[in-house]
């Protein structure tokens, strides 16, 4: 497993793509990449281009790691 590179919530830009979501959660670029197609995965499609708001993307951790239900 990889260590993420952000230590805190401020230091996230405000939309994330694949690359920072991989390295936030300490995953491969692919696995990023893959969890970003997911169904219930928060996406903002930007023409051809896939972000995540960061508010969005913080209250999905939290709901799969039991903060909320």
């Amino acid at each position: 497993m990889k260590i993420s590179s952000y230590k805190n919530y401020d230091d996230l830009p405000l939309f994330l793509n694949a690359a920072t979501v991989a390295k936030v959660l300490g995953v491969s670029p692919s696995t990023g990449y893959e969890l970003m197609h997911e169904q219930d995965f928060p996406v903002l499609k930007v023409g051809s281009r896939m972000v995540v708001p960061k508010e969005k993307f913080m209250e999905w951790v939290e709901r799969h790691t039991g903060g909320q239900q």
